[in-house]
C-alpha cells in the first residue's frame, strides 16, 4: 500500500517536471528565434536578397517564355489543391499543408545554420545565432593596440579578446635567452618565443591546436627545450622570408583574433649601462643585472619600425602600454623611433600598465613612481621630454598571502603606488585588484581582471568626452 502511494504522489511530481522541461525547453527555442529578428547580424538582409533575386529571376524567365511557365504553374497548383480538398476539407487540408510548409522551411533552415556554424568553426554546445551575435559585438569593440612583450603582454590579450577583435599586439623581438635565443644564434631569425605566445594568446583555433603550438620538446637531442610553435614560425621565416609573412601565416593557422606585429624586423640586440657605469649586452644579461640600471640601448641604434605597426597606433582607440619586464619588454619597442613618435601623435588615450611584483636584478625597489620615472629617463636620453602616456594603471595594494611570501623569499616586492605623488606629476592614476579572486600557483596579472579595468577606463574616457 505504502509503494502504491508513493508512486501514485511521485506521478504529479514527473507531470510537472516534464512539462516544466517542455516548457523551457519551447520557451529557450522562441528566445533564441526572436534574437535572429534583432538588428545587425547581417543574415536577414542577405537572405531577403536572395530570395527576392530568386523571384525576379523566376518572373524574368516567365516573361523570356511568354508567360507560359506562370499558366502552368497555375494550372498545376489549382489542380493539385482540387485533388486534395476532393479527399480532405480544406479546413483540414489547408492546416495540414501549411504545418507541413513550415516544418520543411524550419528544418532545412536549421539544417543550413547547422552547416554554417559547423564551416565557421564554432562550439558545439553553442547556436549560431550566439555565435554571431558575439562576434558582431566583438567587431564593434574598440580599436587596441597593445606594446609590450613576455608573460605580461600575453595575459592582457587572453583578456582582450573577450572585448574586441580589433586588437593589435606590437611585440617586442630583443630576446635573446632560451629556445628564442637558440633560434636566433643558430638559424639567424629574429627571435619568435613572445610573437608565439601572443599568437597563442589570440588563437580562436581549437585547444589542440593551441596545445601543439605551444608544446615544449622535454628531451631529443638538438629538440630538447624548443617549443613546437618557435620551430614552426622559424620554418616559416625560412621559406616566406620575413617573419611578419611568417605570423600572417600562423595567424590563419590558428584563427587570431587580431593581428601581431614585431616592432621592428631589424636584428635588435640590447645593452644596458648600470649604476656603476658598468655596460653589458644582451637581453638574458639584463633581466640578471645586480646593479640598478640607467639606461638602455640597441644596436643599431635606431631600428625601423614596420608599417603595420605604425598604421595601428594610428588607427588605434586606446594605446596600452604594459604590462611586462620594464628594461626587456617594455623600453626595447620605445628604442624604435617611429613608434615613440606616432605615439607621441595619437590623440586617443594611452594607459600605462605596471607590473604587480618587482623583478630581481631588473626593479629592485622600484614602485609605480619608480617604473615611470625610468620610462621617463629612457626618452628623455633620446631628447623626448613630452610624456607619451598619461594614465596609469596599478594594481590596488595586495592582501598578504603565503604567495606574496614565497614571491618576496626569491627578492620580489609588491609593486606600491603612491598616488598623490602620481597626480602631482601630471598623470591619472587608477587602481584595481588586477591579480584576480582565484588562488593560483604564480602572482600575475589575472587576464579577465585586467581587460575589465581596462575597458572601465576606456568607457570612463569616452563618457567624459
Amino acid at each position: 500500500m505504502n509503494k502504491r502511494r508513493k508512486r501514485k504522489l511521485r506521478r504529479p511530481a514527473l507531470r510537472k517536471s516534464f512539462f516544466a522541461s517542455l516548457s523551457f525547453h519551447l520557451y529557450s527555442r522562441l528566445k533564441r528565434a526572436i534574437r535572429w529578428l534583432l538588428p545587425g547580424l547581417v543574415v536577414k538582409r542577405w537572405m531577403m536578397t536572395s530570395g527576392l533575386g530568386l523571384l525576379i529571376a523566376l518572373i524574368g524567365a516567365s516573361i523570356w517564355a511568354d508567360l507560359r511557365p506562370i499558366y502552368w504553374v497555375v494550372e498545376i497548383l489549382f489542380w493539385l489543391l482540387g485533388f486534395i480538398t476532393t479527399f480532405l476539407p480544406r479546413t483540414i487540408s489547408g492546416p495540414i499543408v501549411f504545418l507541413i510548409g513550415i516544418s520543411l522551411l524550419i528544418w532545412g533552415q536549421g539544417r543550413s545554420f547547422e552547416s554554417i556554424k559547423q564551416a565557421l568553426g564554432s562550439k558545439k554546445d553553442t547556436f549560431l545565432v550566439d555565435a554571431l551575435r558575439a562576434k558582431q559585438k566583438l567587431n564593434r569593440g574598440p580599436n587596441i593596440v597593445a606594446i609590450g612583450g613576455g608573460t605580461g603582454l600575453s595575459s592582457l590579450l587572453k583578456g582582450l579578446k573577450r572585448y574586441s577583435s580589433r586588437i593589435t599586439a606590437i611585440v617586442t623581438v630583443a630576446d635573446d635567452g632560451g629556445s628564442s635565443g637558440v633560434l636566433r644564434r643558430e638559424l639567424g631569425v629574429q627571435p619568435p618565443g613572445d610573437i608565439r605566445n601572443c599568437l597563442a594568446a589570440l588563437a580562436t583555433e581549437e585547444p589542440l591546436i593551441k596545445g601543439l603550438f605551444q608544446y615544449r620538446f622535454p628531451s631529443g637531442s638538438g629538440l630538447e627545450g624548443h617549443s613546437f610553435g618557435n620551430l614552426f614560425l622559424s620554418a616559416l621565416t625560412a621559406i616566406t622570408g620575413s617573419l611578419e609573412t611568417a605570423i600572417t601565416a600562423s595567424s590563419r593557422v590558428l584563427a587570431v583574433q587580431g593581428q601581431v606585429v614585431p616592432a621592428t624586423n631589424a636584428d635588435v640586440r640590447l645593452w644596458a649601462e648600470l649604476e656603476n657605469g658598468e655596460r653589458i649586452d644582451g637581453e638574458s644579461a639584463i633581466g640578471k643585472a645586480r646593479l640598478p640600471i640607467i639606461r638602455i640601448g640597441c644596436y643599431p641604434s635606431r631600428p625601423p619600425a614596420l608599417p603595420r605597426a605604425l598604421e595601428a597606433i594610428r588607427n588605434a582607440e586606446i594605446i596600452l602600454i604594459g604590462p611586462g619586464s620594464l628594461y626587456t619588454s617594455i623600453l626595447p619597442n620605445l628604442l624604435v623611433p617611429e613608434i615613440v613618435e606616432e605615439i607621441e601623435r595619437s590623440k586617443s588615450p594611452k594607459l600605462y600598465i605596471c607590473n604587480l611584483m618587482t623583478q630581481p636584478g631588473e626593479t629592485d625597489g622600484l614602485d609605480v613612481t619608480g617604473h615611470v620615472r625610468a620610462i621617463e629617463a629612457q626618452l628623455a636620453s633620446r631628447g623626448i621630454t613630452r610624456k607619451i602616456f598619461n594614465s596609469i594603471l596599478a594594481q590596488d595594494e595586495l592582501e598578504p598571502s603565503p604567495l606574496v611570501d614565497y614571491y618576496k623569499s626569491k627578492g620580489a616586492e609588491p609593486v606600491e603606488c603612491n598616488k598623490i605623488d602620481l597626480i602631482s606629476r601630471g598623470y591619472k592614476v587608477y587602481l584595481a585588484s588586477l591579480q584576480g579572486s582565484k588562488v593560483t600557483p604564480t602572482l600575475r596579472h589575472d587576464p579577465r581582471s585586467l581587460a575589465l579595468a581596462i575597458m572601465k577606463f576606456y568607457r570612463r574616457y569616452k563618457k567624459g568626452k
